[in-house]
């Protein structure tokens, strides 16, 4: 790494650290309803008007079962009505390109890739979807499902420091001033600083000039209202590119400027959400030292892919062609390699999806990195809410295991972990593994996964399991060189990010219910520590231990075995 990619890691987790804490505290501000969010004189009139309209009452409390209720009921509303718009997106107006209505399957994938955060897009953008659909249908989606997503671990983490009189709160109001006071606001700060980089945000229709070529093609230029929908994709956990190429594109990321600004908004509100559990739990430690686990896992996924991405190719140095720029395949030349591999692990540790190189092109070893960062749980950081939920099971298997070695009984913030807590948090946990496990080994015994494939052999396989491992973490990334779009591989991708939304979510509001009823319980000397360097390594070690035991024989069979074959010439 260079002297200036030493100096651009540095203000980046300088600027994370200090905005983790910022926007931790507002975050607790307004899932609390606490006094002073700075917002409210503009947003509390619009929030009282949205309750009436909705008959939505501001004192009432949920229980779990009601909570989850609501959460789904909203959600299926929101997969039936982007269904139906993008079915009939032809008749709908805003459509200047005259593009034609998406197929059934391809309708349900994107309905169901947008509901659940996850973004994934078996379709290039600006060739399939009209204004209309772009700013309104799933514009809408990326601000209302990163607010489900903080709902759920909103309710958990009350039902682990709250009682049964508290309940876990209220999802209409809990999504409401989520969508209204986090989203809202940053997406219109973001939106006027994308702009100021020259991000385009127009209703003109493409734009059509010859190339500079001498054969004087003509050349169709996208236009369209791209920074709105690159604000909240990025801050919201989406990554659904306005292109197909996503953040590639100059007119989504134009500058190395706006390409900082972008990896910082990726993690913005994930990292936050640790200094938000802390102050949940009235123990601020806490929630560093889960910070401080999360940032390892990162810095040493970053660092080995930056590493495998500046070798590049051993079989330039066999041939005596000088490399001292490593892997530029796929890779802007306005970005620097490291500026491309903090990007790619920045977003599939934070299960955004968004790209400014092709994952694809990484070498063998720097694609597995991106692969293990979504195989592992969304737990580096995660998506917005899923990142927090899923590093709680992490904390109640290892204060568990903890509890086995040493005898001692297993309590978190002062309530005991029971059986029927562990059965909860590892059925989560094994629905994410096998959803991942399951269709990739499906895919690639079948006719219809084989055929879609872009590359044979390990990476064929690797391909594989980065659709399934992106669409059951709601990532939503892909290596590009398969080709999803036929009706068994949207409905499988659809059926995998169901299942990696909602049937882990429903267990974790499940798990924050069975909390609220438990007493509590003074903490004692047996009591396992849940911050300082014990628990944070402990920590780690489970993370590491549960996904390499899970996923290190695909791998082997994958990246590793395709990194065997490039050290001795062979190539897929």
């Amino acid at each position: 790494m260079e002297n200036s990619d030493w100096f651009e890691l540095g203000i980046f987790l300088i600027l994370l650290l200090i905005l983790t804490k910022v926007l931790g505290i507002y975050l607790y501000r307004v899932l609390e309803r606490k006094p002073k969010t700075y917002l409210g004189f503009i947003f509390s009139p619009l929030e009282r008007l949205t309750y009436r309209l909705c008959g939505i009452s501001f004192e009432k409390t949920h229980s779990w079962k009601e909570y989850l209720g609501a959460l789904l009921a909203f959600s299926f509303v929101c997969l039936i009505l982007t269904f139906v718009l993008l079915m009939i997106q032809q008749f709908l107006p805003l459509n200047p390109e005259n593009l034609s209505n998406l197929s059934w399957d391809l309708s349900f994938n994107t309905a169901v890739s947008f509901m659940t955060n996850t973004d994934w897009q078996s379709y290039s953008g600006e060739t399939t979807m009209s204004y209309f659909s772009q700013m309104v249908v799933l514009t809408l989606q990326c601000f209302v499902s990163p607010a489900v997503g903080m709902c759920a671990v909103a309710a958990l983490i009350r039902g682990i420091v709250g009682n049964k009189q508290e309940g876990l709160g209220n999802f209409w109001v809990d999504l409401v001033r989520l969508s209204y006071y986090v989203f809202l606001p940053l997406a219109l700060i973001f939106t006027v600083f994308y702009l100021i980089q020259g991000v385009p945000e127009n209703f003109d229709t493409y734009t059509q000039c010859e190339t500079l070529s001498l054969s004087q093609k003509m050349q169709r230029i996208v236009q369209g209202p791209i920074a709105s929908q690159e604000s909240i994709k990025l801050i919201g956990s989406n990554g659904g590119g306005y292109t197909g190429v996503n953040s590639c594109h100059p007119y989504e990321n134009p500058t190395p400027i706006s390409n900082f600004f972008q990896i910082l908004s990726i993690i913005l509100i994930p990292a936050a959400q640790t200094y938000y559990l802390g102050r949940m739990v009235k123990n601020q430690k806490h929630g560093w030292s889960v910070f401080v686990a999360m940032l390892v896992v990162f810095l040493g996924a970053l660092f080995v892919c930056t590493y495998f991405e500046l070798e590049g190719n051993p079989l330039y140095e066999k041939l005596g062609i000088e490399n001292t720029i490593g892997n530029i395949e796929g890779k802007e030349s306005r970005f620097t390699t490291f500026e491309s591999t903090l990007y790619g692990v920045t977003t599939t540790s934070v299960a955004n999806g968004a790209v400014n190189s092709m994952h694809d092109s990484y070498t063998p070893i720097g694609g597995m990195v991106l692969l293990l960062n979504m195989q592992l749980g969304e737990i580096i950081f995660g998506g917005i809410g899923s990142g927090l939920y899923s590093i709680v099971l992490f904390i109640i298997l290892a204060i568990f295991i903890a509890g086995l070695i040493t005898g001692r009984t297993p309590e978190y913030l002062e309530k005991k972990i029971e059986g029927h807590d562990i059965k909860l948090a590892v059925l989560a946990l094994l629905a994410f593994f096998l959803s991942i496990i399951g269709f990739s080994a499906w895919a690639s015994v079948s006719q219809w996964g084989v055929s879609s494939l872009g590359n044979q052999g390990p990476h064929g396989l690797s391909e594989i399991l980065y659709a399934f491992s992106s669409a059951t973490g709601n990532n939503g990334s892909a290596f590009g060189g398969l080709s999803a779009n036929t009706i068994p591989y949207n409905l499988a991708l659809g059926f995998a990010m169901l299942i990696g939304r909602f049937l882990i979510l429903s267990l974790i509001i499940a798990l924050g219910g069975s909390f609220l009823r438990k007493k509590k319980h003074p903490h004692s000397a047996g009591s396992f520590p849940i911050s300082g360097p014990m628990f944070t390594f402990l920590l780690i070690g489970v993370i590491i231990l549960l996904g390499a035991l899970t996923f290190i024989p695909s791998l082997v069979m994958g990246p590793i075995l395709e990194e065997f074959f490039m050290l001795k010439g062979v190539f897929f």
